[in-house]
C-alpha cells in the first residue's frame, strides 16, 4: 500500500496519526506531496485522485481511495485493534457523531477562515473573501467553546474512550496555530484534554 500525504497538512496528518495510534506507520509505503508547490494538481497525481485530493491511500490492486475519514475506514478493517472507530452499534454511531461535528462546526469552520484571511493561501483561494474568514472564525471559536464545556464532563470526545474523534479535534486544534490561535490554550477543559492527547504520542514522529 502507497499513502500519498503532505506533511503537516491536517487531512493527511489524521490518517497518519490514525496509524501511530494503531502501531501500524510501517505498514505503509509514505510519499509526499507538495500542496504549496501543487503538486497535487499534476496529471500524474490526479490519475490517482481526479479532485486533487490528499491524502490518497492506493491499495496493492491499485484501487484509490481519497478522503481522511475513507482511508481511516479502510485502516480500522484491515487492523482491528486497538478499536478506534466503535465496536457495537451505539459507539459506532457516537464516534460517528462526533466525529462529523468535529469536521463540520469547527474543522471545516476554521479552515474557511484560514483560506480566507491568511496570505500563504492567497494563490490558492482566488479571490479571498474577508465575509467568509469572519464567518468562519466566529464559528470555529463558537465550538471552541461548545467542546470545552462537553469536556468539562468527559475525559474523552465520544463514548467514553479514546477514539478517531480525538484524533481529529487534536489535529484540529493543532491547525490552529497557522491563525496563531490555540484554542486549548483559552478553554480549561479542552487544555486538560489536549495535554493528555499528547501524552498519547500518537503526534510524535
Amino acid at each position: 500500500m502507497k499513502l500519498y500525504q503532505s506533511p503537516k497538512a491536517p487531512n493527511p496528518d489524521r490518517v497518519v496519526f490514525f496509524l501511530r495510534a494503531k502501531g501500524k506507520l510501517d505498514a505503509v509505503e509514505m510519499i509526499d506531496v507538495s500542496i504549496m508547490d501543487q503538486e497535487h494538481k499534476t496529471a500524474e497525481y490526479r490519475k490517482l485522485s481526479p479532485y486533487a485530493q490528499v491524502p490518497t491511500l492506493v491499495l496493492d490492486d491499485g484501487t484509490a481511495i481519497t478522503e481522511s475519514r475513507a482511508i481511516c475506514t479502510y485502516f480500522e478493517g484491515i487492523f482491528p485493534e486497538p478499536n478506534l472507530m466503535g465496536r457495537d452499534p451505539k459507539e459506532k454511531a457516537l464516534i460517528e457523531m462526533w466525529d462529523r461535528r468535529i469536521e463540520l462546526m469547527f474543522f471545516i469552520q476554521f479552515a474557511g477562515w484560514f483560506r480566507n484571511a491568511h496570505p500563504m493561501m492567497a494563490p490558492l483561494e482566488v479571490p479571498q473573501s474577508p465575509e467568509a474568514a469572519a464567518k468562519g472564525e466566529k464559528a470555529a471559536r463558537a465550538m471552541a467553546r461548545r467542546l470545552d464545556a462537553h469536556l468539562a464532563t468527559h475525559e474523552f470526545v465520544a463514548a467514553d474512550r479514546f477514539s478517531i474523534a480525538d484524533i481529529t479535534l487534536y489535529i484540529g486544534c493543532g491547525f490552529c496555530r497557522v491563525m496563531k490561535w490555540e484554542p486549548h490554550k483559552e478553554h480549561e477543559h479542552l487544555g486538560r484534554w489536549y495535554d493528555a492527547m499528547t501524552a498519547r504520542g500518537f503526534a510524535k514522529a
